[in-house]
């Protein structure tokens, strides 16, 4: 192979006619506008494998460490209780509810954690069952959090005179209501929206500026300031309990517990919700950037982690309201001693039958 003299072809351009000049020079843009999509090409194929194997590694993750707590501890509680209920306390009725709630975030979470390309919410159906179904778990959750850590300040607060509105008629009916505005929260604005966007062929609940804003201020921000007075609350309690009363050891086991609370809680849907109040700022001052996906797209490593950080507060609530109470460790215990037992008696059952029933051989005549 000949090769070319870039240097003669050069020099020898000032011979060349305007047209040809024109032509070579239009020649080169193409040559380099191709250079140049075919190295952005390569770099976001680069960073989207980046992103895959990274998101990938992170899911495992999960799956192997918080996964199993979230979803064998949820399922132990609503076991557990269930086991026992004549000795059902009204805390023992929230935590009920709040593990079925967290139960289904938790199931519904390996969906998510693995959809790292998001096909489905490219189908604006799908997209939108998933979103409706999240929400209400995710406001149901959050609410019975919520709901909890004030009936823990009442239940303390009235320990000198009885309070009559709480009893488990009443908790009873707090679980209801709370489940009611789980699915008022999550079904009222979806109507209101779905009517704005009637005969969208590509319209997804999730992908809503409204919603996103919802989700924020009921979602997080009324929920945490509310746990976070109540929290306050108690500790004052606490700490004028502990000058009149030798209570101190459990009184610090009930002050520590409350930190953990509020700091799990915090971490866990703090990343979410400043991860979309910054998507929704972006959205305030530029109309036309109001889309829900806008900035999972462009960070959407950073995304997939604040996701898995929210989902990993279901995770961790049986450990943090159940696990860490000894009420429940008792009842554990006694659960454990029973199935123990019958599988002993059982065994002992099948023993004594093998011993008492003969073994007939067959005696084949040849």
């Amino acid at each position: 192979m000949v090769k070319r003299d870039v240097t003669s072809d050069i020099v020898d351009m000032e011979a060349w006619p305007s047209s040809l000049i024109q032509i070579h020079e239009n020649n080169t843009e193409k040559l380099n506008a191709s250079s140049s999509f075919n190295t952005t090409g390569l770099a976001k194929t680069s960073d989207t494998y980046q992103f895959y194997i990274i998101s990938l590694f992170l899911s495992c993750l999960y799956t192997i460490f918080l996964f199993p707590i979230g979803f064998i501890g949820n399922i132990l509680i609503l076991v557990v209780n269930l086991n026992h209920r004549d000795k059902m306390t009204i805390p023992d009725l929230y935590f009920v509810n709040l593990a079925v709630a967290d139960l289904i975030l938790v199931a519904d979470s390996l969906i998510e954690v693995f959809n790292l390309n998001e096909k489905y919410y490219d189908i604006a159906i799908l997209c939108t069952f998933m979103s409706l179904f999240l929400q209400v778990n995710m406001y149901s959750s959050i609410f019975f959090l919520t709901w909890m850590s004030f009936d823990r300040y009442v239940a303390l607060a009235s320990t000198m005179s009885r309070c009559p509105l709480r009893t488990m008629q009443h908790a009873k009916v707090s679980c209801s209501l709370i489940w009611m505005a789980s699915l008022l929260a999550t079904l009222l604005p979806f109507t209101i929206v779905q009517t704005q966007h009637t005969g969208e062929v590509h319209f997804c609940f999730a992908n809503v500026f409204e919603i996103q804003w919802l989700e924020v201020t009921i979602g997080f921000l009324v929920p945490f300031s509310i746990i976070g007075l109540c929290y306050s609350l108690i500790v004052r309690i606490l700490m004028r309990a502990q000058k009149h009363r030798g209570l101190w050891p459990r009184r610090q086991k009930a002050l520590r517990m409350i930190v953990v609370v509020v700091l799990v809680f915090f971490i866990c849907w703090l990343p979410e919700n400043v991860f979309i109040s910054i998507q929704l700022l972006q959205g305030t001052a530029d109309p036309l950037r109001r889309s829900a996906a806008t900035l999972w797209h462009d960070y959407p490593l950073t995304g997939h982690v604040v996701n898995l950080a929210a989902f990993s507060n279901s995770c961790l609530n049986p450990i943090i309201y159940s696990f860490l109470g000894e009420t429940f460790r008792d009842k554990l215990r006694l659960f454990i001693k029973q199935k123990a037992s019958w599988s002993m008696f059982y065994r002992f059952c099948q023993h004594t039958l093998d011993l008492r029933i003969p073994v007939r051989s067959e005696v084949s005549e040849v």
